[in-house]
């Protein structure tokens, strides 16, 4: 059985897409990504992005951070011995908790240890904090993925990231939902920026139909901008690749949903602000962010 730990300390010291000289002073950006609803693929769609990102050169970590619903190693058929229970109680480090999963994608399992993470001890949380330090100062981007809804965990996640993507369908519930999210969150103080992605639509007008009635609401009623980033397309091959437990982007790299993953990932890394060093809070930053909020 191959060495996780050796493997990910490999992973951590190879080069990435960019350069010492690029990274120098600046953090992993902590991005959150969530949904106002269950079953609109999100959990796909963070996976995904974050092979996407990997693939364009970036080292990404995943955080499975859905507490009732985590199945990020269901979507890659893998398994791990170990997740967030052991490191906090101090039975195993960070690098023996992180498995390596589709294309040898890092990855904090969810599940047991989750709710306990929300019940630390000051002393504690300065552990996991520091823990996670330990890889995340070596990442471009550490992702976690959230659960559904507006759970009081959920909003802690959210609030304390660098920046959110929420998903949307083109179902009115899914859209309703996404609104009642946003709205929740911009009342908090320092909001967190929000990016819009429309997944399984029809075609590239029916994403921006259903941005528009997001962002258009927002701005009038919130006078927030909600921008798009882009969409994922329906594809009977999303479904395929969920039985067969392989990524999409993987299992059918030709498809249109892997092609739109790309496409997104593309257009996010070229974006102004991504990569500018001195605007991140890293991991750090969002502990002490995370540990503010009362919600």
């Amino acid at each position: 059985m191959k060495d996780q730990a050796a493997s990910l300390r490999s992973l951590v010291s190879a080069p990435s897409g960019l350069d010492k000289t690029q990274r120098s002073g600046r953090s992993s950006k902590i991005l959150t990504i969530a949904s106002g609803k269950g079953g609109v693929g999100k959990s796909n769609f963070t996976l995904n992005f974050a092979l996407a990102l990997q693939t364009l050169g970036r080292k990404v970590l995943v955080f499975d951070a859905d507490i009732g619903m985590a199945n990020i190693d269901v979507l890659m058929g893998t398994s791990s011995p170990y997740n967030l229970y052991h490191l906090l109680y101090r039975q195993k480090s960070i690098q023996e908790i992180i498995q390596l999963g589709a294309n040898g994608l890092p990855y904090i399992a969810g599940g047991s240890g989750m709710k306990e993470l929300f019940s630390l001890s000051d002393r504690d949380l300065e552990f996991f904090a520091e823990q996670v330090e330990m890889v995340a100062q070596e990442m471009d981007y550490v992702i976690f993925d959230t659960g559904a809804g507006l759970s009081r965990e959920n909003m802690k996640f959210i609030g304390a990231a660098d920046e959110c993507m929420i998903i949307t369908t083109p179902e009115p519930t899914s859209i309703t939902d996404a609104y009642a999210l946003v709205k929740v969150m911009h009342g908090q103080e320092n909001a967190t920026p929000f990016r819009m992605i429309v997944n399984r639509v029809e075609n590239e007008q029916e994403s921006e139909q259903v941005a528009d009635k997001i962002a258009g609401v927002a701005k009038r009623f919130l006078q927030t901008d909600i921008p798009l980033l882009g969409y994922v397309s329906e594809d009977p091959n999303v479904v395929k690749a969920v039985k067969r437990q392989v990524p999409y982007s993987l299992a059918y790299p030709h498809s249109k949903a892997s092609r739109d993953i790309q496409r997104l990932a593309l257009r996010y890394l070229a974006e102004p602000g991504v990569n500018e060093a001195g605007t991140l809070t890293g991991i750090r930053g969002f502990m002490k962010k995370w540990l503010r909020k009362t919600t």
